[in-house]
């Protein structure tokens, strides 16, 4: 799965984190491991335009999403099986994020992991108009950051025992005598 994050924002952001959750979203939502996202972060300048532009809404937003009109793309005649599926672009506001994060009480990295798969899942096709369209999404949505965050819980603990094995190994190697070459049996 090819994910791209281009950072215009100013905003320093864990960019490795982001590709993380949306290559978790997409793998879980059953998407083709072809299968083409761009994360895009835009300052507030920027994210205003598109939301006036797209949306005809004052102001910036917090999260934007461009689906492609076709998800197969053209190949050549010659390619076997399909090419990848351009899904679209996810658009996002570090600096409203924030703000959002700050008045929610918790951090950037959280609402911008939140804003990531909640852009997927409408370039997906879920939305939020009506009340059970919403529930639905928001249930999903939670669903899978949640299972992300265990996961990566779960792979952080797995280095840490890993990173501890290695260490003991390494001071039993030092501590055992070298075998004697001239012991041989």
């Amino acid at each position: 799965m090819s994910i791209e994050v281009a950072n215009e924002s100013g905003v320093g952001v864990d960019e490795l984190a982001l590709v993380s959750v949306s290559r978790y979203a997409l793998g879980r939502m059953g998407i083709n491991s072809l299968a083409e996202l761009s994360i895009l972060l835009m300052d507030v300048e920027a994210m205003t335009e598109l939301h006036i532009k797209w949306m005809d809404e004052e102001g910036p937003t917090d999260v934007m999403s461009f689906p492609m009109d076709e998800l197969e793309t053209a190949r050549r005649p010659d390619e076997a099986g399909p090419g990848p599926a351009l899904l679209g672009d996810v658009v996002l506001c570090p600096a409203v994020a924030l703000e959002q994060a700050t008045q929610a009480g918790h951090s950037l990295d959280d609402e911008l992991h939140l804003l990531t798969v909640h852009g997927i899942l409408h370039l997906l096709g879920y939305d939020h108009v009506e009340p059970a369209e919403e529930r639905k999404m928001f249930q999903l949505q939670n669903e899978l950051l949640d299972d992300w965050r265990d996961e990566r819980e779960r792979e952080a603990y797995q280095a840490r025992l890993a990173a501890v094995d290695s260490a003991v190994l390494d001071v039993v190697a030092a501590v055992e005598p070298s075998p004697d070459p001239s012991e041989d049996h």
